[in-house]
């Protein structure tokens, strides 16, 4: 079974066209060079985990985890039909699914679209656009939604929880706002992580390395999408869910999806709190681009005076 392969190099470099006065050239050259070693040295350890797992796949130790999942496999196989079809069960009597769940106008009267059944976690009957009567098309929003739900959530934990260590003196950052690290990296200045000095980890790398290290990271989900829940099988790893909950334990070390009922309603919590991140990201955007400060400050600033710091009188002041 083919594994994980090492991705292709992410960026292609093109020679510029416009030229430099002779004596900025050699500086400039020099930077750049320097620049795209480091994109270089990022490339060649983004493919490290990538070459490791193939490599112990194809070791003794590899074969060996993969003769003792095969001697397994056939109960894991049992145990998660079993547990799918309880899921399945539970599902069917919960109120937040079918025909019966809660609808987005709630008691207003509307046509529902039918092509929504109420399958999917979250499923409010909510497409005025009609963009998932495919079926098909409608499993990958909802792949996609659940995926970018999950980013949110945690990029939301990224910006508050530096300003709010700030901002209680438990650390102090370079620069605690989320929006203006970027800004902070682009006049040179070097980032300490969770502000001790000298734990730079990424902090002191450029903007583009940075980027490309996020990038990765981002990427890596997608492309685990693409290889299949199955691709950790040559490790000896089952993972007996699916592509958006896969199961085991990698991914449910706490054995919550063995109780069918309550896993059912943790996808309601999670799709609902994920949604809920995602038009938070909206209001921090807008709350960055109209004040320049952070959502805390911003926060802290209503609660001083809510009737004189508001949206109205921030749209008043620009």
């Amino acid at each position: 079974m083919s594994l994980l392969r090492p991705p292709p190099p992410l960026l292609r470099c093109e020679r510029a066209a416009t030229a430099f006065p002779s004596s900025n050239a050699s500086s400039f050259f020099s930077r750049f060079k320097a620049s795209w070693e480091e994109v270089a040295g990022v490339v060649v350890f983004s493919a490290i985990p990538f070459t490791a797992v193939k490599a112990i796949a194809n070791s003794p130790l590899g074969e060996e985890l993969q003769r003792r999942m095969e001697a397994k496999k056939k109960l894991y196989k049992d145990n998660s039909s079993k547990l799918k079809a309880l899921s399945k069960k539970a599902r069917s009597e919960s109120v937040w699914y079918g025909e019966d769940r809660p609808r987005w106008l709630g008691p207003v009267s509307y046509e529902y679209p039918a092509y929504l059944t109420g399958e999917l976690p979250g499923d409010y009957g909510f497409d005025i656009a009609g963009l998932s009567q495919d079926p098909v098309a409608l499993q990958r929003y909802f792949n996609f939604e659940v995926l970018h739900a999950r980013w949110a959530m945690l990029a939301a934990l990224g910006a508050l929880i530096p300003e709010i260590l700030d901002l209680v003196g438990a650390f102090h950052f370079v620069e605690p706002v989320w929006w203006r690290v970027g800004y902070s990296k682009l006049k040179g200045d070097t980032l300490d992580y969770l502000g001790i000095p000298g734990l730079h980890l990424a902090g002191s790398q450029g903007v583009l390395i940075i980027a490309i290290c996020q990038a990765i990271l981002m990427v890596g989900p997608e492309y685990a999408r693409y290889c299949g829940i199955e691709a950790l099988e040559p490790l000896g790893i089952y993972l007996p869910g699916d592509i958006n909950y896969p199961g085991g334990a990698l991914f449910d070390p706490l054995n919550l999806s063995q109780d069918p009922v309550a896993f059912e309603e943790l996808k309601i919590k999670e799709i609902k709190n994920g949604r809920l991140a995602m038009v938070a990201w909206l209001g921090f955007y807008a709350q960055a681009a109209l004040t320049g400060k952070g959502p805390v400050h911003n926060l802290l600033d209503h609660i001083s005076d809510p009737f004189h710091y508001n949206l109205l009188s921030v749209l008043k002041n620009l």
